[in-house]
């Protein structure tokens, strides 16, 4: 899922506590900010903070002075040999070659398993927009190569390219049949996609909302075996505060779970009970997260379940309908229309898009965002 639909997916699952619509009404928007906060905040630890502290073992670093595909191609094939002859996991920086203000060096890298070559090639310089600068496609025509000691199994569609901004990182971890299997962004879906996270933060949101109830109001607890009253007023400052920790703790570890539960129907997964799990789980392949019709669908759902937890939630309204009658009006009747006139309009033709992997959508949303 892209970014925005994380973020309305934690903003619907917010809308379902009794307590964030109770809030809203009274204007505060607390727990509707903290859905749409959690909803995105995986995505946003990975790209925005994590990826900057990750741990590389090999930096392949063109010198744009001196474009030479062979020293890339002899870096990536050092990195791959390393994995081999040590037998550990190995990270590999692929870096951008930044020549001006607004124009990058694109570069690729191939894995060749039947003559276990590595093959490199410079291609044209882009623009931030990634649009090829015109009369450079064909500047490098030199193809760097060099070999490695194993087969490298790429089990994505991402395409090791490099431009704009970061580099990718890769991962090559050793396999029991001697190949290495090629992870890109290792960074990417690893602790930061775990609804035990979720729940982690949830427990210090707890805490912080009892730490900023401090102490009771003035005349609560003072003396309160001689004092009824105050002993209730104490007992109610806290139960009033507890229940804004549980509910903040419910809405935080569901919202953020949301995300985890949403990047399973792709293809990468998510590493579900980090610190119990250690890999990423494999995801049920249904969609990738640049798709344009899941995307659409589960911001537009969003958006009706928020307006009917809003509705149910007034305490007198002239109008009435069903969840059902909701659904139907709002997602089943449009959505109907909307196959008819595309098979109206694309019938006997063969539409076919292009579709890259999870990460490689992900990366490039990423990098297209700065």
């Amino acid at each position: 899922m892209k970014g925005f639909s994380h973020f309305m997916s934690g903003v619907a699952v917010a809308s379902f506590g009794p307590w964030a619509i109770e809030a809203a009404l009274q204007g505060n928007p607390i727990y509707f900010v903290l859905g749409g906060a959690c909803g995105i905040l995986p995505d946003t630890i990975d790209f925005k903070f994590y990826r900057f502290f990750y741990n590389h073992d090999v930096y392949a670093t063109p010198d744009p002075k001196n474009l030479d595909p062979q020293y890339v191609a002899d870096e990536v094939a050092r990195a791959v040999n390393l994995a081999v002859d040590e037998k550990r996991y190995v990270n590999l920086k692929l870096v951008s070659v930044r020549l001006g203000a607004d124009f990058w060096q694109q570069y690729s890298v191939k894995f060749d398993n039947e003559k276990l070559e590595v093959l490199v090639r410079f291609g044209p310089v882009v623009n931030t927009g990634q649009v090829p600068v015109e009369g450079t496609e064909k500047g490098h025509p030199k193809i760097g190569r060099a070999k490695i000691k194993a087969k490298v199994i790429q089990t994505y569609d991402a395409a090791l390219k490099v431009d704009i901004f970061d580099g990718p990182t890769v991962g090559l971890k050793p396999m029991a049949n001697g190949d290495l299997d090629l992870e890109f962004l290792p960074w990417h879906r690893e602790w930061s996609h775990s609804l035990t996270v979720g729940a982690l933060l949830g427990l210090l949101w707890m805490a912080g909302a009892m730490l900023w109830a401090g102490a009771p109001p003035a005349g609560s607890f003072q003396g309160v075996f001689a004092d009824w009253a105050g002993f209730k007023g104490g007992l109610g400052h806290l139960l009033q505060h507890f229940a804004v920790a549980w509910q903040g703790f419910v809405t935080i570890a569901a919202c953020y779970g949301v995300h985890v539960v949403e990047d399973q129907l792709g293809h990468m997964g998510s590493n579900i009970f980090y610190p119990l799990t250690k890999l990423r789980t494999p995801g049920l392949h249904w969609m990738h997260s640049g798709d344009g019709l899941p995307n659409f669908l589960a911001v537009w759902i969003s958006c009706l379940l928020i307006f009917w937890n809003l509705y149910r939630g007034q305490p007198a309204m002239t109008f009435h309908f069903s969840f059902v009658h909701l659904m139907m009006v709002g997602l089943v009747v449009p959505g109907f229309v909307f196959w008819i006139l595309r098979w109206l309009l694309t019938r006997g033709q063969n539409i076919q898009v292009k579709k890259g992997d999870d990460a490689d959508d992900e990366w490039n949303e990423s990098k297209a965002a700065g």
